[in-house]
């Protein structure tokens, strides 16, 4: 694939990713939604590309995505994980057993989360009203439907990875030469 294309696909990629994540402003109730589906986008440039480049455009939408999205818990949310784990996937996938795979991603997920809303409610006085009803249970409680939530995103993941290959693929290769 020549340079131009690259370059071209890393844009639209990122500009996809940024006008999602821009549009929480609108459709508030989409705050985790939307920055997952923005980092479902950096699987086009892991299969057509490469990590690295995956890796340039995660870099340059979470630097924007600070500067410009009005949410920055939505910002925070793909910077602290959403932006970067279509890479650390392909990676965790090419190297590891599916046991060793699922702890390491429910363990690197959870981290993330916990290290990032820890950050925020410190730094950004971003606040979880469920504490206010459940008490100091609310951030397991949370955590633990997070991950649920973590293992259907990374099952919609590796199916849309799957159709990706298999349906689009061979069409997007036609444009992008």
């Amino acid at each position: 694939m020549k340079q131009s294309s690259k370059c071209a696909i890393g844009g639209i990629v990122s500009a996809l990713s940024l006008v999602l994540m821009i549009s929480v402003a609108v459709i508030p109730f989409l705050t985790y939604a939307l920055p997952a589906v923005a980092g479902m986008l950096i699987i086009f440039i892991v299969c057509e590309i490469d990590k690295k480049w995956a890796f340039g455009v995660y870099c340059t939408v979470a630097i924007l995505g600070m500067l410009l999205v009005p949410d920055k818990e939505v910002a925070v949310m793909y910077l602290a994980f959403f932006g970067y784990y279509p890479i650390l996937k392909a990676m965790i996938e090419s190297k590891f057993p599916l046991v060793i795979e699922w702890i390491i991603k429910i363990v690197a997920f959870a981290a993330t989360m916990a290290g990032s809303y820890f950050l925020m409610i410190k730094f950004m006085g971003v606040t979880i009203d469920e504490t206010e009803e459940w008490g100091m249970m609310a951030y397991p409680i949370l955590l633990g439907m997070g991950t649920f939530a973590f293992i259907l995103y990374d099952i919609a993941l590796t199916k849309m990875i799957t159709l990706y290959i298999k349906k689009w693929q061979k069409h997007f290769k036609r444009y992008f030469k």
